[in-house]
């Protein structure tokens, strides 16, 4: 008797009792059970429009425009510096507290003899150094600023060199191109009462040593072949009166010398031609090889101040590609101060015209470390790299080049600014404008699927969790990090890293609190912390066992819903309607997924505040206008219905919660659809749900959804007729709707491809035939001995890696029953063959 009760028990779709198994359910059941009525939440991400028109800081920035650095400016060779020539000693000293007190101390009638001496000059020095530490001239700062003053080469006494000869006429630049108009006859009167000309060299006979070069753009009749063999610092740059002497002399005068000269003539030529300024571009290319192979970059070349003259003579050409090309020199010169930051802030302005992006493929200038030591220069120097990273081809070549772990170091030194610099909390400080720039930066290298192995490798995400702490009051940073994180939350790996770190949902919270009405920041950490909810069940208990977390997005709940969503016009204090919408998509979606563990969901099923916003929201909004805001709420009531004790306030207010799954139901919506009878389906447990399905001619619409090509519509009908057929004055009633047909076909259409849809497919035919069984049995036994076929069910099956699973799903949730449901129809079931249900 025991036997024929247990199978004839009714399937049930939850509670204490299902099936026709044992009574106790065991750990795998339950957890099934729950797989199948709790849901992780999927949205889109935020969209961030690019910036078209590469600005440092965008129209929403908080900064004030009279605080940040500029974006537009002037430069011309009179803002640079020429003298950069004397090597720095790594030491500013401070200015003098001198007060000259002459004129007091003869007013007072003392002698002047007795008033303060005045600073005496330095001794004359005597070494050979003297070359480096002269006195720096200094460019004119009026008049024409097209025209600088002539340049003399030298003009110190030198020894003979064995390769000079008697000095000869130069032949220009724009002479043998033949495309520049010569200077007038005045100019070059006036360049000669100014200018010492120096001696020319005599071409050098044919030499057999190795390392020749010829400079681009210098005539056979004047080349500038020089040895390049190696050489020690001391004979490079100490310039002891020896041979080094003699040797640096002979490359100034045979290779540097005639380009000066080239350079001065097209200076004050008026404007070249493109033809000119491709050879300027060659000559200047040719010229820094040279100084590379002769090891005089950097700060050894005694006449550096000389060449950097005639370098910042060139940038008043207004060429871009040339301008490009002399920073790249200017740089490996090693300027400080001004210079460094001028040349900074000149590739910056190149970089802001996106037609300029190919002149940077095959340029690495920015990799001078002298850059790190002015903030200024480096906030420039970032902003560049922000930009260039906007180009699709030039990302992928920074991530060759290692930037994100580069970048990774950079701000880690931000973020941790030793005591008496900028103070990393401050808002507007330095540090706080170069981290803007930075993390714009790495939001464009996100976007490249090939980054996040360096994301992750580097450390950087944790870095940027801390910056978020420090740099908690500046809203442009935290917007940058918040999409940089959006971005990659999306995918697996990026967010269980994400998540591992253990102060991410304290500090995404805490930011929840400080910036709650700064929109894009807001749905951009909810999205970022719905996505780690999703995929890490510590992320769910971390953030529910936050102090304050769920009351913090309660809060920002109430404060998202002060207005209707579907009003027009103003827009309140959380921005507009579509804007507070997009808000509270992303936050319930947080609810939802926290709603999956089960002390969160309990807790959550059981506050009144939470489930009441819940159904403001199902009230006040329609599928029409707001259809993923509808889905959402209803998936997180369904989250929470699952949970069904005795402090249940979805429990409570089911009948009100039935009546809003209704308007779904009716809606033209099939996402809504699919949430309200998932709804159903946990909801149908209690019999005062039940009668309000039957009363309200639920159950046809529910029936009709047997028709659907959806499998997930087709399981969630079937939850909600299981219910229902466990009472047996409502299987005739589901009968006559055609019940019986509709589930066959449902069996014979996703049995292959859904074998724990088909196992719920016979446990609803097992309910619906339990008083009676219908005539049109036929089909309905042929699927079934087709698919009860082992060898011939899983041929129909997926193959690979799949088959294994349609296998397991097979062998345990759909033969078992399957089977009953095979011999009852054709009455051969007996007693002394029990069923075993799977363990």
């Amino acid at each position: 008797m025991e036997r024929r009760r247990e199978n004839r028990e009714p399937f049930y779709r939850a509670g204490a009792g299902a099936g026709p198994g044992p009574v106790a359910k065991t750990s795998a059941e339950i957890v099934q059970e729950a797989r199948q009525s709790l849901r992780t939440l999927c949205t889109r991400r935020p969209f961030t429009p690019r910036d078209e028109h590469r600005q440092l800081f965008g129209e929403g920035s908080s900064r004030p425009r009279d605080g940040r650095p500029p974006s537009a400016f002037s430069l011309h060779a009179r803002n640079f510096e020429a003298p950069d020539s004397r090597p720095g000693s790594g030491t500013r000293l401070s200015p003098l507290d001198h007060k000259p007190r002459l004129l007091a101390a003869a007013l007072d009638g003392g002698p002047l003899e007795e008033a303060v001496t005045l600073p005496k000059p330095p001794a004359e020095q005597t070494d050979g150094r003297k070359g480096l530490g002269g006195t720096r001239a200094r460019l004119l700062r009026a008049g024409s600023t097209s025209r600088l003053p002539p340049v003399s080469p030298h003009t110190e006494v030198r020894k003979p060199d064995v390769c000079d000869s008697p000095p000869r006429r130069s032949v220009s630049f724009t002479e043998r191109l033949g495309a520049a108009p010569s200077p007038p006859a005045h100019a070059d009167k006036a360049r000669d009462t100014q200018q010492i000309q120096p001696p020319q060299p005599h071409p050098r006979r044919p030499s057999t040593d190795r390392g020749k070069i010829s400079l681009p753009g210098t005539s056979d009749s004047q080349p500038g072949g020089v040895s390049c063999g190696t050489r020690s610092d001391k004979e490079v740059g100490d310039g002891d009166g020896s041979g080094s002497d003699v040797t640096e002399e002979s490359f100034w005068n045979s290779v540097v010398s005639p380009v000066l000269q080239e350079f001065e003539v097209v200076a004050t030529g008026g404007s070249p031609s493109e033809e000119v300024v491709r050879r300027l571009c060659d000559v200047c290319s040719g010229l820094h090889g040279a100084l590379r192979e002769r090891g005089m970059l950097g700060r050894r070349l005694r006449k550096r101040a000389t060449l950097l003259r005639s370098l910042f003579r060139l940038i008043d050409l207004g060429s871009d590609q040339l301008s490009l090309l002399l920073a790249k020199l200017i740089l490996a010169l090693k300027v400080s101060g001004k210079n460094l930051l001028n040349i900074c802030k000149l590739i910056f302005q190149i970089s802001r015209s996106a037609s300029n992006d190919a002149l940077f493929h095959n340029n690495s200038i920015i990799g001078n470390e002298d850059v790190s030591v002015c903030g200024e220069a480096l906030f420039y120097c970032v902003a560049t790299l922000k930009f260039l990273s906007g180009n699709s081809a030039l990302r992928r070549l920074l991530l060759e080049k290692d930037c994100i772990a580069i970048l990774s170091q950079l701000t880690n030194t931000l973020t941790h600014t030793p005591p008496g610099q900028d103070s990393p909390s401050s808002t507007h400080t330095t540090a706080g404008h170069i981290l803007v720039q930075l993390t714009a930066m790495l939001r464009n290298m996100a976007d490249l699927s090939e980054s996040r192995p360096s994301f992750i490798s580097s450390g950087l995400l944790a870095e940027l969790t801390t910056v978020l702490e420090h740099h908690c009051t500046d809203p442009d940073v935290c917007t940058n990090v918040a999409r940089i994180f959006s971005k990659l939350s999306s995918y697996n790996d990026c967010c269980l890293v994400l998540a591992e770190i253990p102060q991410c949902s304290r500090i995404f919270i805490d930011l929840l609190g400080k910036h709650s009405r700064k929109q894009d920041l807001v749905v951009r950490l909810l999205f970022a912390l719905g996505n780690l909810a999703a995929r890490s069940p510590e992320a769910r208990e971390r953030i529910y066992e936050e102090r304050g977390g769920v009351e913090s997005l309660l809060r920002l709940f109430r404060a998202y819903q002060e207005s209707p969503l579907a009003s027009q016009g103003s827009s309140g204090p959380h921005g507009a309607p579509a804007e507070r919408e997009e808000v509270l998509v992303k936050l319930i979606r947080v609810l939802a997924n926290i709603s999956i563990h089960p002390t969160a969901g309990t807790a959550l099923a059981a506050s009144t505040e939470c489930v009441e916003l819940l159904l403001k929201v199902l009230e006040r909004g329609s599928v029409e206008q707001s259809e993923e805001l509808m889905v959402n709420a209803a998936a997180a009531i369904n989250n929470l219905s699952f949970y069904q004790g005795e402090s249940s306030v979805v429990r409570k207010r089911h009948t009100h919660i039935s009546n809003l799954m209704l308007k779904l139901l009716l809606s033209s919506s099939m996402a809504a659809v699919l949430e309200a009878t998932r709804v159903f389906g946990n909801l149908s447990q209690i019999p005062a749900v039940r009668l309000f399905i039957m009363d309200h001619k639920v159950h046809q619409f529910v029936v009709t959804l047997l028709d659907s090509k959806s499998s997930d519509v087709c399981f969630s009908a079937c939850g909600v007729l299981i219910n229902l057929s466990a009472e047996p004055h409502n299987r005739h009633t589901l009968r006559q709707e055609g019940v019986i047909p509709k589930l066959g076909e449902c069996l014979r259409d996703f049995g292959p491809c859904d074998w724990q849809l088909a196992g719920l497919v016979c446990q609803t035919l097992w309910n619906c035939t339990e008083d009676s069984m219908e005539n049109e049995t036929e089909e309905l036994l042929h699927t079934l001995s087709v698919y009860l076929d082992e060898e011939e069910a899983l041929a129909l099956s997926a193959d690979g890696a799949m088959r294994e699973l349609h296998q397991a799903c097979w062998e345990l949730e759909f033969r078992p029953v399957a089977q009953r449901l095979q011999r009852r129809i054709l009455g051969q079931a007996t007693l002394s063959e029990p069923i075993r249900e799977p363990a």
